[in-house]
């Protein structure tokens, strides 16, 4: 498997592998976000103990760690505070290809901070993993999420019918996909990957 950092920075965020050290402000972070999480996330059936999100922060970088999945944690630089989660799933090495999700906790939605880490780990993928694709999918009524690949210049390449259930609901529910394939040239923006 390749060898890449641990963690790299934006403007204002430091993007990181999990850690279960702030399993406290993680679960803190879920409970304050509850409701929108309960309402997108296919993860959020149940809100979990603090004991459950350590052992997840555990298996998580134990993945990471391996290169099975790619769970990373947003915090404010400089404050270590956390803003959400984000990752690349859905791994084919093969290829190399991606799937970016995201969540951010509710104190620090629409400051643009999703926005930020999805562009940068999109260009950590293109640029330090080789990636050949990266995709982002999410459901078709998620207005707020389906804004960010949009921003950022991602194709809305298929709207899968009939795709989910929708988390909140159980209602069947459509799924947009939208991707990004590697550019001619290096997507490197001021990232620093030395970390």
């Amino acid at each position: 498997m390749p060898e890449f950092p641990r963690e790299f920075e934006t403007e204002r965020l430091l993007i990181r592998m999990p850690e279960p050290d702030i399993a406290a402000d993680v679960h803190a972070a879920i409970h304050e976000t509850w409701d929108d999480l309960h309402e997108w996330m296919d993860w959020a059936r149940e809100r979990p103990s603090l004991k459950q999100c350590r052992q997840y922060l555990r298996d998580a970088r134990a993945k990471f760690l391996a290169r099975e999945d790619l769970p990373l944690h947003l915090l404010l630089k400089g404050a270590g505070t956390y803003v959400g989660g984000s990752g690349l799933h859905r791994i084919d090495w093969t290829v190399p290809k991606f799937e970016i999700g995201y969540w951010v906790r509710a104190r620090f939605a629409r400051q643009g901070y999703v926005t930020e880490a999805v562009r940068g780990i999109t260009a950590f993928a293109f640029d330090v993993l080789g990636a050949q694709r990266v995709e982002i999918r999410c459901d078709v009524n998620n207005v707020r999420s389906a804004a960010v690949p949009r921003r950022l210049g991602f194709a809305h390449e298929a709207t899968l019918l009939n795709d989910r259930r929708h988390p909140g609901t159980g209602a069947v529910s459509d799924t947009l996909l939208f991707a990004k394939v590697r550019p001619a040239g290096p997507v490197r923006t001021s990232h620093d990957y030395s970390a």
